[in-house]
């Protein structure tokens, strides 16, 4: 499974960007998807995930009403609508991949396949 994520930029407080990630190599039917995102510094995080099948999103409560998850099934594509940015979400992104969906969705160890990072930038 190969991943690749893009979309990434220097955007001002309040505005808005969508992150892509482009998956291949795999049949994705039951895989959980998710944007992990990690600063300088920090402990990579969860952002959201999904179920490539459907009927599972979440999201970290950091994000939530601001951040939404997508996918195209038809595109092997997953995306993240990212409106309403601050400076605090200012960080490299990573989609990641797992073969199934568990309760522990946000736990980055889980993820076995993972995509070059995408910076994103939000000035104040």
């Amino acid at each position: 499974v190969q991943l690749q994520a893009s979309g990434g930029g220097l955007v001002q407080a309040g505005g808005s960007l969508r992150l892509s990630c482009a998956a291949s190599g795999g049949t994705f039917s039951n895989y959980a998807l998710a944007w992990f995102r990690q600063a300088p510094g920090k402990e990579r995080e969860v952002v959201a995930a999904l179920r490539w099948n459907g009927a599972r999103y979440a999201y970290a409560d950091s994000v939530k009403g601001r951040f939404t998850i997508s996918r195209d099934k038809a595109k092997n594509t997953m995306y993240l609508q990212m409106n309403n940015l601050n400076p605090e979400d200012t960080s490299v992104y990573y989609c990641a991949a797992r073969s199934s969906w568990t309760v522990s969705w946000g736990s980055a160890s889980e993820y076995v396949y993972w995509g070059q990072g995408t910076q994103v930038t939000v000035s104040s």
